[in-house]
């Protein structure tokens, strides 16, 4: 047919229409091959939508079909069998993938580089390819025991360190964990590690509209994601060149410890999505966790049951990377003067729920909450208040290594130092220690990149500016130290244990830098991320 293009897909050839579409669209929306994932389209900065073209790996969002004209494209579905099980089980048995949004595209890296002559080398090679990728759950030391794994022939019924074989694992037990550690429901399986864990946008039927923010409160629609789009005008976000702003000063006072914190982006790989039949119920944003308390109010389910019913037809709702920052949740800022004693005033920015999170842990320190203009934040997300204010009590205390013991009943000790992260964590009966261990090393990542890199520009009029995934300073694999995990097991009932890890390492890396007032501490002002 005219205007068409021919490619093989997984090893099968296919003719596509070529209308300017990224393969990306092509690959998921017109061939139904749902493995590789859209976290940033089209800025290319995350990696989820990584395939191989010819055997070398590509970011599908930012190449034009028309590109490949002719070329193999295999998706994580179209590597050989027994070596994506490999794969699959390599990073079931080390934690390596949690909700699983980040790991198609980062097997099918991995799997590139393993083919390679010198795909054999060293930790540093891996952590070089890794990149190209953001994964916001693990902390990417679980990935690198899985390419350990996988390469030693293992991954079907191994286990690494403390790990047990797959197979001697209760995987409805590891989905208790995982629920109790994300907030939100989540399943635990080789499926998960290849793109199946179900979320929202995967499941939408294929004949469904497609809905986008139209930019000024409403949505634009197509019959295509590629034509929404256009009719949205949506514009490619930027990383600003302005500088981090600490919002809120702090309260003037004798303290022996004083701390402020910017706007940070919660930064969920799966941005909000949606659908809905006419008449139906809308699929949840959560369908598979992965957000640490982000997305509680996310607009796309409301959006899509009423413009289903107002088309007569399924729609897909999907907000764009820029969208997620622009009208998601952040973590809201603080300025706090704590004394020893653990008496103090907490600032905060506005927020529902905060100053109870706060007064949980910390009833000595007085909340004051502030009006400012900026985007919409949170007590939902990871530990908001509770964290800023167990970190602050244990940093005055001045103790090391430190320990944090959240109102939940989990305790965790952290210590940072030249080798890596050390921590012992306990919040009852482990349920699955594969899992568990995955979501503290994950919680210390995020932690440690909280205190030292993480936050994004907001002008004065409370205008983000930072808008590419690649501006929230996350902290990436070669940067991330080691992580080990020692989980003390009770009998008492499970609890959350990645948060009290999470204020703890947070902790302990705030007193090994001597306790500068303001975060992130390491990340220059208007400087790179």
């Amino acid at each position: 047919m005219a205007g068409s293009i021919t490619l093989e897909v997984d090893g099968c050839a296919v003719e596509v229409a070529d209308n300017g579409a990224s393969l990306l669209e092509v690959l998921r929306d017109r061939l139904g091959v749902r493995s590789p994932k859209d976290g940033c389209s089209p800025q290319g900065q995350c990696g989820c939508c990584t395939v191989l073209v010819d055997g070398a790996p590509r970011v599908a969002c930012v190449t034009p079909v028309r590109r490949v004209a002719g070329r193999r494209v295999t998706t994580v579905a179209g590597l050989p069998a027994e070596e994506r099980e490999r794969w699959a089980g390599a990073f079931l048995a080390t934690g390596a993938s949690q909700c699983g949004f980040c790991t198609p595209g980062i097997v099918v890296r991995l799997s590139a580089l393993a083919a390679r002559p010198d795909g054999a080398g060293e930790e540093a090679a891996v952590e070089r390819a890794l990149g190209a990728h953001l994964c916001r759950c693990t902390g990417w030391r679980t990935i690198l025991e899985a390419w350990a794994l996988a390469r030693s022939g293992g991954g079907t019924g191994a286990g690494v360190g403390p790990s047990p074989p797959p197979g001697a694992r209760d995987l409805a037990n590891a989905a208790v964990r995982a629920t109790l550690e994300g907030g939100a429901p989540q399943v635990v399986g080789t499926d998960v590690v290849v793109g199946a864990g179900g979320f929202a946008d995967d499941t939408a039927p294929p004949d469904a509209l497609v809905a986008v923010p139209d930019g000024s409160g409403g949505w634009a629609v197509g019959e295509t994601l590629h034509e929404a789009r256009a009719v949205a005008g949506k514009v490619q976000g930027r990383r600003s060149t302005i500088d981090l702003r600490h919002p809120l000063e702090v309260p003037p006072g004798e303290w022996d410890l004083t701390l402020r914190t910017t706007w940070v982006e919660p930064a969920y790989l799966e941005t909000d999505a949606s659908w809905c039949e006419p008449g139906g119920e809308p699929a949840t944003p959560l369908a598979n966790g992965g957000a640490f308390g982000g997305k509680g109010d996310s607009p796309a389910p409301a959006a899509a049951r009423r413009l289903a019913d107002q088309h007569g037809r399924p729609v897909r709702v999907l907000l764009s990377r820029e969208d997620t920052v622009r009208l998601g949740a952040k973590r809201p800022p603080v300025a706090a003067g704590v004394r020893g004693d653990g008496t103090g005033l907490l600032r905060v920015v506005r927020t529902p729920g905060v100053a109870a999170a706060v007064s949980a842990v910390a009833p000595g320190l007085v909340v004051e909450e502030v009006d400012v203009p900026g985007p919409p934040t949170s007590a939902a997300l990871r530990s908001a208040g509770q964290a800023e204010a167990l970190v602050l009590l244990a940093a005055v205390r001045g103790e090391s290594p430190v320990s944090v013991t959240t109102p939940a009943g989990a305790t965790a000790v952290a210590e940072v130092g030249d080798d890596g992260v050390h921590v012992r964590v306990e919040c009852g009966q482990p349920l699955d220690e594969v899992v568990l261990r995955s979501y503290c090393t994950g919680a210390a990542h995020m932690a440690l990149g909280w205190v030292r890199r993480e936050g994004i520009a907001v002008d004065e009029a409370g205008t983000v500016h930072d808008l590419t995934i690649r501006s929230f300073g996350i902290l990436r694999a070669g940067e991330t130290p080691p992580v080990e995990v020692d989980v003390v097991a009770s009998d008492a009932s499970p609890v959350n244990g990645s948060d009290a890890v999470f204020a703890a390492v947070a902790a302990a890396e705030w007193l090994r830098q001597g306790c500068p007032q303001d975060w992130p501490t390491s990340r220059a002002r208007g400087g790179p991320p």
